[in-house]
């Protein structure tokens, strides 16, 4: 009876042992990096039916422009409306389909939303696709929206990580700003980011390489309290913060970020690891980049369903390639609820619009594509004025 008893003291030790080493593991499991280090070549995603990581760089070669510049680092958004349209879009509803789009994580909300099927997000700045190839890396890495966040920000992981899928995302954000940031987290990070990219199979100069390190560390410096900056203006008191835009809500009161529910963090993660998320260098009004997307599309045989803007057309305006560009959106393949999702600055014409919201210094806008291909082949839209002040559907 004495032995059975001490081999049960040992098979109860040894249980004991093993729960404690788990969660030792599991709570230096992003330091240590030992999935992340995985190359990327060998989790092409093919078998969840997505592009191959071959066609992925392909696709990026083939519907990319020449870099170009513009005077902001665009890290996070300045847009403190974005998510103003997120009921409008759960009302029509906007779903499937391609989603086009400019910047950086702000489409990411749009994405989960709208659930497309494929998306490209163009920006004139290479800068923008170096962003979202780290952005890539650590979805593929993160169980979770909150080991993301920890990996962003250099901040350890809890034990006890899956049970944060039911947590709010208030509750991550109190996380990740109670526990300090750790340098060598951020360093494990930042190597397992390298080797997962070296199998992207994308051609980058070793100053591009740096460059994704940068903008990696300038969310490891600034934290939750990293800001949209422009480059010989002053910044912007209205500028919102990372923590901002995480908690900013829809006009219904919802939190609709795309961390706001884990269902929403994973619909777009199994697009990233479906190599479905594709980062493309162009101006909108170029001569390549969104014709080539449209191209792409129409032989797929795919439909736009939703192309946010934000401000580009402001500036399309300003430099007289504003043409160019509506040619090009006109042709693109759509469905009677494709949406055109833009944003206005209001303080920069000192005109608010029907769907300004006070406290907000930018309005979302919300229109159909067909309204604008039809406004602009007849001649409607001639001015800024024109094409923020007609067809905007009501958001409220």
């Amino acid at each position: 009876m004495s032995a059975r008893f001490s081999l049960i003291a040992v098979i109860g030790l040894a249980v004991l042992l093993a729960i404690v080493t788990q969660q030792s593991f599991f709570s230096s499991r992003h330091a240590e990096s030992l999935s992340a280090a995985a190359p990327a070549t060998a989790q092409t995603a093919v078998n969840k039916g997505g592009e191959s990581i071959t066609e992925f760089a392909r696709l990026i070669t083939k519907l990319s422009e020449p870099g170009g510049y513009f005077d902001t680092d665009n890290l996070i958004s300045n847009e403190t409306s974005y998510l103003h349209v997120m009921g409008k879009l759960r009302q029509m509803p906007v779903q499937g389909g391609a989603y086009i789009g400019v910047g950086p994580d702000q489409n990411f909300s749009y994405i989960a939303q709208i659930r497309p099927r494929i998306a490209f997000i163009t920006d004139i700045r290479r800068d923008n696709l170096l962003q979202h190839i780290c952005f890539k890396s650590l979805f593929e890495q993160a169980r979770n929206r909150l080991e993301f966040l920890a990996l962003i920000f250099g901040k350890p992981v809890p034990a006890n990580l899956k049970e944060w899928d039911q947590r709010s995302v208030q509750q991550l954000v109190e996380y990740i700003e109670k526990n300090p940031a750790k340098r060598e987290l951020f360093e494990a990070t930042s190597k397992a980011m390298r080797a997962r990219i070296n199998g992207y199979g994308l051609s980058l100069k070793p100053e591009e390489l740096e460059t994704i390190s940068r903008i990696h560390a300038s969310f490891f410096t600034a934290g939750l309290d990293l800001r949209f900056t422009s480059h010989g203006r002053n910044p912007r008191s209205y500028y919102p913060t990372y923590r901002d835009l995480i908690l900013e809500k829809d006009l219904t009161g919802k939190q609709a970020c795309y961390l706001a529910n884990e269902d929403d963090f994973q619909f777009v993660k199994s697009l990233e690891e479906q190599n479905r998320i594709i980062p493309v260098v162009g101006n909108l009004a170029g001569p390549h980049a969104l014709a080539a997307i449209g191209q792409l599309l129409t032989e797929r045989g795919e439909k736009v369903s939703a192309f946010y803007t934000s401000n580009v057309e402001f500036y399309l305006m300003n430099d007289g390639s504003f043409d160019r560009f509506a040619a090009s959106v006109s042709k693109l393949p759509r469905a009677t609820k494709s949406v055109i999702i833009r944003s206005y600055f209001g303080g920069s014409w000192g005109v608010s619009l029907p769907q300004s919201v006070p406290g907000y210094y930018s309005t979302q806008l919300l229109q159909t594509m067909d309204s604008f291909a039809k406004e602009y082949g007849s001649g409607g839209i001639q001015s800024y004025s024109d094409l923020i002040g007609k067809h905007a559907l009501e958001l409220k």
